[in-house]
């Protein structure tokens, strides 16, 4: 694994601090003067390599594979035709050995878990509380490193208590002595959880959602918690996130505007991966699948599906992410037809609702500053947690928390006596996450490690010839990647995933 991650770490953490859009640094000077020494044995440079390690989440391998790989096989997107893009064998469950997707992902990876090592290795905890903070940043970005990893090339934990493969774990910089194999998912969960206690004990300083803190920790910490499905300890730690009082829900005027604002001006993102206007990546962005304004390609549509689900609530100010496109007259004008309908525009026979989640941060259609934990999750996290320990009331008071923000209202919030045709709680939750998180790469998770069916059964060349429904069960092989299968011919100790 080394192999190829050891000769670009140093690199990478060196021309991170060029890249790094992270707000509270932005006026740093650039290390690009430090030798390699002194970029490890020096606290600025140790800062600066820690910045590097930054960097490398918003590289465009990593964050918009991750993307595509989480959020691609969710029932939130419509894809409107076949593409050369290796997105289309996430999308479609068709996988391949060769996904470029997978194997940069896998790679940037593995390139920031050394980065993290390194720093970890050679900084001694207690000499500063700026230093501690560094050297629990890295503890946190290991663990969120792993975790990914874990997300996209492991089963979920809870259908199988962890007992399933998962994926290699480093936590050392040393060459072993034998190739490394794969720990089972339990391992790399009980690992991630080590790395985000250690952290939460050294980090002290009050830095923006650019970056890691101790509520950023303890976010993490209770997705981890959900999905291993120990409930109590998910609620404890999103207790801990909303009772810090750092994180306030946007209003619901603004809702529509969220991802708009740079991360450090939302009171509501807990953390997020920060991207500059330098780092707008035009057609390469996340928003260039979902959106055409200028540039982007504009292919990947908000699904039948989630529009009929939104289209329950008129009032609802989450539909204000989904845009619908109308064909134009010559004069520029909204084309209708003979009853004065507009005319929605098709590619190929497939409508087009383009979605602005990732688009016109500060004005930009193509940039967007990729948002990993919310306050609103921590209340949703909340909410499933006691739906699962049966604490109904509980429940039902966090989600309307949700909806009333969403600007629902009255006989569309939810009571014991009006639970609007929803067989249990459970299903309460888990739909209104569906409205909350769509395109934010977690439905997939959150459908799977609750033992249940992806059904995608509306337009899309997800389909087959033919078929009306594509139908994913949570024993489905290619609920998980394959991993890139160079580094299973290089280490055959990594046992590839079943077909």
């Amino acid at each position: 694994m080394k192999r190829h991650i050891k000769s670009t770490a140093l690199a990478a953490m060196l021309g991170g601090v060029l890249l790094t859009g992270c707000s509270e640094e932005l006026t740093i000077t650039p290390y690009d003067g430090l030798t390699s020494t002194q970029v490890v044995n020096t606290p600025e440079g140790l800062k600066a390599a820690t910045l590097g390690n930054y960097a490398i989440l918003k590289d465009g391998n990593y964050i918009r594979s991750y993307h595509m790989m989480s959020e691609f096989p969710s029932d939130n997107v419509s894809l409107s035709g076949t593409t050369s893009d290796p997105l289309y064998f996430s999308y479609n469950y068709n996988h391949i050995k060769t996904s470029a997707l997978a194997t940069n992902f896998y790679t940037k990876s593995y390139q920031a878990v050394y980065g993290t090592n390194v720093i970890i290795g050679l900084l001694k905890e207690g000499q500063s509380a700026e230093l501690d903070q560094v050297l629990g940043e890295n503890y946190f970005l290991r663990a969120l490193l792993h975790f990914h990893l874990a997300n996209v090339f492991a089963r979920p934990y809870a259908p199988d208590a962890g007992a399933s493969p998962g994926v290699i774990v480093v936590k050392s910089t040393e060459q072993p002595a034998q190739k490394p194999t794969r720990g089972t998912v339990k391992e790399v969960y009980a690992a991630v959880i080590q790395d985000l206690e250690k952290s939460i004990s050294l980090m002290t300083v009050a830095k923006n959602n650019n970056f890691a803190s101790k509520e950023v920790a303890y976010a993490m910490l209770s997705r981890v918690y959900l999905y291993m499905e120990n409930n109590e300890k998910a609620i404890e730690y999103a207790n801990k996130v909303i009772s810090s009082n750092r994180y306030a829900l946007v209003a619901t005027a603004n809702l529509p505007k969220y991802y708009t604002t740079v991360p450090e001006s939302n009171t509501e993102t807990i953390f997020a991966v920060r991207h500059t206007v330098k780092d707008n990546r035009g057609y390469s962005a996340i928003g260039a699948m979902y959106l055409s304004d200028g540039e982007g390609w504009g292919e990947m549509y908000a699904s039948e599906k989630y529009r009929k689900l939104i289209d329950k609530f008129p009032n609802d100010r989450r539909r204000d992410y989904i845009i619908p496109v109308y064909e134009k007259n010559a004069d520029g004008s909204i084309k209708t037809d003979a009853a004065g309908n507009k005319v929605l525009a098709t590619r190929n026979g497939y409508p087009k609702y383009y979605i602005s989640k990732f688009s016109y941060q500060e004005g930009y259609p193509m940039l967007s500053s990729p948002v990993f934990f919310r306050l609103a999750e921590m209340y949703l996290i909340r909410a499933e947690a006691n739906a699962k320990l049966g604490k109904n009331a509980e429940v039902l008071e966090d989600v309307n928390l949700i909806r009333k923000r969403a600007g629902l209202s009255g006989t569309e919030l939810f009571s014991a006596a009006n639970m609007m045709g929803y067989a249990s709680v459970l299903d309460v939750v888990l739909e209104e996450s569906h409205l909350e998180f769509a395109w934010e790469g977690l439905r997939k998770h959150d459908v799977f490690r609750n033992k249940r069916t992806m059904e995608r059964n509306y337009p899309g060349t997800h389909l087959l010839a033919g078929a009306v429904k594509q139908e994913i069960p949570y024993t489905h092989p290619r609920v998980v990647h394959f991993f890139p299968e160079a580094e299973t011919v290089l280490n055959p100790s990594l046992v590839q995933n079943p077909e």
